[in-house]
C-alpha cells in the first residue's frame, strides 16, 4: 500500500485542527504536549497546556517548581504519577543535561515517564527522526485498514503494530505522517461510528471490505476493577479543618485528602470513637468515581467540631485555604457542589 502514507497525509492537510503544540518544533513543548494529552481529551487537555506553558515557559522554570505547585496545577487532569515524572524528568533535563532533551528515540525511552509512543513522537515531530508513533488512535486505523485480528494488547501485537507503522511512515515527512495517522484515528476513524462513508482509504480498507470494522481493534484481556469504599471526615471548627497526604504507594501519591477511614464495603461506618464522640451532622450521598483499574464509593461526613485524636500525618488548615493544596478530582468535584 504504497499510498497510505500519501492519503493519510493529504488528508490531514485538509482536516487537522490548530493545535498550538504542532506550530513549534521544540521538544519541551511537544514533550508537555504528549504527557498532557495521555489519557486526555483534546478539550480538556489544551487548557492545562496553556496554563503549564505560562507558568513554566522553559523546562527550567518546571524543574524549579516545587511538586506541590506542579501537582496544583495538574489539578483535576487525573493520572497524577505523570505529574511527578513530568516534574521528575525535568529536573534531569534541566541540571543534568543542561536544558537540552536528547535528540534520537532511544535515548529519550532512558527518561522517566516516555515511553515508546512518547519517545517516537517527539523524536518525529522535534528532529524528524522516522519513528512511526503507535497510540490508541494508531492501533485503530492500522488494525482497521489491514483488518489485523491479533490483540493488540499481547506482546506479538505490539511487536507486528511497532514494525508495521515502521514501514508505513514516510520517511521525508515523519511528523507530518505521523501527526496525520495520529488525527485520521481521532476524528475519521474513530472507535464508534467512524465515517466510513466519506473515507479515502476506503477502497484499501480491508476491515471495510469484510465488514470487521466494529470489532477492529482487537483485545485479549479484560481490565479487573477492584471496588474500594472510603468515607472521609471533615471536621469544620473555627473555619479550620484537617487534611492529610497521601504518602503510601497507592492512587493520588502526594495529593492531599480529608482524613480518610476505608472500609472493605459499602456499610455506614458508625465507630467514631478515636476522633470524635459525637455523630456527624451531615452525610453526603455515595459518590461514585472510576479509574482506570478502581471503582471508588466515597461519602463525605461532615463534623461540625474539632477531633479528640489527631493522626500525626493530619494537617490543619483554614478552610479557605484547601484550593492551595492538591485534592483529588473526586474531593475537588465535591467541594464545587457544596
Amino acid at each position: 500500500m504504497t499510498d497510505f502514507d500519501l492519503l493519510i497525509m493529504d488528508w490531514y492537510r485538509q482536516n487537522k485542527r490548530d493545535l498550538p503544540w504542532r506550530r513549534t518544533n521544540d521538544p519541551y513543548k511537544i514533550w508537555l504536549s504528549e504527557i498532557i494529552m495521555q489519557q486526555t481529551r483534546v478539550e480538556q487537555g489544551l487548557s492545562y497546556y496553556l496554563k503549564f506553558i505560562d507558568t513554566y515557559p522553559t523546562v527550567f522554570d518546571l524543574a524549579n517548581a516545587s511538586e506541590q505547585e506542579v501537582l496544583n496545577l495538574w489539578q483535576g487532569l487525573g493520572y497524577y504519577s505523570r505529574a511527578r515524572n513530568l516534574h521528575f524528568t525535568s529536573k534531569t533535563i534541566a541540571f543534568e543535561k543542561n536544558g537540552k532533551f536528547p535528540n534520537t528515540y532511544k535515548e529519550l525511552l532512558l527518561l522517566k515517564g516516555i515511553g515508546t509512543y512518547s519517545a517516537a513522537a517527539i523524536a518525529s515531530f522535534s528532529f524528524k527522526e522516522p519513528v512511526g508513533v503507535v497510540d490508541g488512535n494508531v492501533y485503530r486505523v492500522l488494525s482497521r485498514v489491514f483488518d489485523i485480528e491479533t490483540p493488540i494488547d499481547s506482546s506479538e501485537g505490539k511487536k507486528l503494530f511497532f514494525e508495521l507503522a515502521q514501514n508505513l511512515i514516510n520517511k521525508e515527512k515523519p511528523d507530518i505522517y505521523n501527526q496525520a495517522i495520529m488525527e485520521f484515528g481521532a476524528l475519521q476513524c474513530s472507535p464508534s461510528n467512524p465515517n466510513c462513508s466519506v473515507c479515502p482509504l476506503s477502497t484499501i480498507c480491508l476491515s471495510s471490505g469484510v465488514g470487521t470494522i466494529t470489532s477492529r481493534p482487537v483485545k485479549s484481556k479484560k481490565i479487573k476493577i477492584t471496588d474500594r469504599y472510603f468515607h472521609f471526615m471533615l471536621f469544620n471548627f473555627d473555619g479550620n479543618t484537617y487534611l492529610e497526604k497521601r504518602i503510601n504507594n497507592d492512587i493520588w501519591l502526594n495529593l492531599y485528602q480529608f482524613p480518610l477511614i476505608e472500609s472493605r464495603d459499602n456499610s455506614e461506618i458508625t465507630n467514631w470513637e478515636k476522633y470524635t464522640l459525637n455523630n456527624p451532622s451531615k452525610v453526603s450521598s455515595e459518590i461514585k468515581h472510576i479509574l482506570s483499574h478502581q471503582r471508588i464509593h466515597a461519602k463525605f461526613y461532615h463534623f461540625s467540631e474539632k477531633p479528640n485524636t489527631i493522626d500525626s500525618n493530619w494537617k490543619k488548615i483554614k478552610l479557605s485555604e484547601i484550593q492551595d493544596f492538591p485534592l483529588p478530582r473526586l474531593i475537588d468535584r465535591y467541594l464545587e457542589n457544596e
